[in-house]
């Protein structure tokens, strides 16, 4: 399996959805492995990859812990200050995450494959699904930050939790573990009925935990990957983007087409349809178009860069 390209990319993409019930359920058997055991498994927590290691050691890995990649070259002076940097977060985080460093000269397949412009030049891998980081030497607070965001996003939106390690053994401190939440039951149900297909199952069972936590974030954004599934599914791509090429100010075919475009992953495709047709419409038309994109920001997370970026677009139509 090839690294998608990145317009195709995010952590919350719902080309991910399948891969996402598959490391929900890995990670859900790790702890319970550790549970019986009582002892966490060893961990490695920087590793070198190469071409021939990127199916094992980052795809196969990132479905139980993200994977943070590190794009580097012997000659680039800003990667010696990044690599010992992103090393010792690696060490200091305990296995909430794994660093995987990629030497570009003797991978240029995989350089460019993620699309990297320029090193050093950090992504990071949760679930199969590849995500861009920053690029630079950038601030150890600004990293911390980062990394902190994906963590959440990776246990939030897909279960992953990352690797456990003998503490000792690494000489850090273990990562806390929060309480187990009220609502994972009825989350891990209606997780299981997405993964199944039956859409309408998880719609009522994400909207049951809504009801009674209106702020739970994992159960907003499973509803409205529910939603955006069951308004694609049974629809015929080629009518659907033939009727949206044919009248560019039908507000009905442009969201059709935007659905199918989100959920094919084409994200950035999918906004700026939806921008250009809060552009073009007025009056309830262009309502119509704007609460439907905010609509597919929920999908995607308020946090994603894709939804920012878009976000502003949106504002500088409007005002």
């Amino acid at each position: 399996m090839q690294p998608r390209n990145m317009s195709m990319s995010g952590v919350v993409d719902l080309a991910a959805v399948k891969a996402a019930g598959e490391a929900r359920q890995k990670a859900e058997q790790a702890r319970a492995q550790a549970a019986r055991t009582g002892a966490p498994a060893p961990s490695r927590l920087v590793v070198d990859v190469d071409e021939a290691g990127f199916q094992q050691e980052i795809l196969q890995r990132s479905t139980e812990v993200p994977v943070v990649i590190d794009f580097w070259a012997e000659w680039c002076e800003p990667c010696k200050q990044l690599g010992p940097l992103l090393e010792r977060l690696a060490q200091e985080y305990a296995g909430r995450f794994v660093l995987a460093k990629i030497d570009v000269d003797a991978n240029q397949m995989l350089f460019q494959q993620f699309g990297v412009q320029g090193i050093p030049a950090v992504f990071a891998v949760v679930a199969g699904q590849p995500i861009p980081l920053f690029q630079g030497a950038a601030p150890e607070a600004q990293i911390r930050q980062v990394l902190d965001q994906l963590i959440q996003a990776a246990e939030q939106q897909f279960g992953i939790v990352g690797a456990p390690v003998d503490a000792e053994a690494q000489g850090v401190e273990p990562a806390a573990s929060g309480p187990a939440s009220p609502y994972d039951g009825a989350l891990a149900a209606a997780h299981s009925a997405l993964d199944a297909g039956d859409l309408g199952g998880a719609v009522q069972a994400y909207s049951n935990v809504l009801t009674d936590d209106p702020g739970n974030t994992e159960a907003r954004l499973g509803l409205a990957q529910a939603k955006l599934l069951q308004r694609v599914q049974g629809t015929d791509p080629q009518v659907v983007r033939k009727a949206a090429a044919d009248a560019p100010a039908d507000v009905a075919a442009q969201i059709a087409a935007a659905d199918l475009d989100l959920v094919g992953g084409h994200v950035e495709d999918a906004f700026g349809r939806l921008v250009d047709t809060v552009k073009r419409t007025a009056g309830d038309d262009r309502e119509e178009a704007r609460v439907h994109l905010l609509d597919l920001f929920e999908v995607i997370g308020a946090e994603d860069p894709r939804v920012v970026t878009a976000r502003n677009a949106l504002a500088r139509v409007l005002f």
